[in-house]
């Protein structure tokens, strides 16, 4: 069961679509997958936006982000191919979280669309919007026909904000609806 997640939103316009795809098909997915506690790894094209791309890769937990054999293909030990290609997208958002909730099931794999949500909350509000959060909002998301699963994640990393929902759901049409 996943308690870690890592999430990468990039805008790759600034390169040929083929050659992205073919860079993160053959090369970098293939060598997270290989990572000791990397589970299932997915991406999403975006609806309205070709160029963009969300990476979601679910993790045994948020340390493996630390162990060596992530950090033996990470940012420090790149490719050349892959900074070739590092220079020419733009890295929109990362997020290293660890699993808060989750509602009735794991994600499924697969899932045709996926829903995020981002958000930081003030200290002094963190209890009182958590327990809204937690029993109405999430409860009342996971009832809407074609939701798959919803989940929460705290930050861990760098990067905020530090609250994140990832919801994976039967279909784009409900990211419109």
């Amino acid at each position: 069961m996943a308690k870690g997640i890592l999430i990468a939103a990039i805008d790759f316009s600034g390169m040929a679509e083929d050659e992205f795809h073919d860079w993160y098909d053959t090369e970098h997915l293939p060598e997270r997958q290989h990572v000791p506690g990397f589970l299932a790894c997915e991406r999403w094209i975006g609806a309205n936006n070709p160029k963009l791309s969300v990476a979601t890769y679910d993790l045994d937990n948020a340390d493996v982000l630390k162990g060596e054999a992530y950090q033996a293909v990470g940012i420090d030990n790149l490719s050349v191919w892959s900074k070739r290609v590092m220079a020419r997208i733009k890295l929109l958002m990362r997020f290293e979280g660890e699993l808060i909730l989750r509602r009735d099931r794991e994600a499924p794999k697969d899932a045709p669309a996926l829903l995020l949500n981002a958000m930081s909350v003030a200290p002094v509000q963190e209890l009182e919007f958590n327990e809204w959060y937690n029993n109405e909002h999430i409860p009342a998301l996971t009832a809407v026909p074609g939701t798959l699963c919803a989940q929460r994640f705290r930050g861990t990393g760098r990067m905020r904000p530090h609250f994140r929902d990832h919801l994976r759901i039967v279909s784009r049409r409900f990211i419109h609806a």
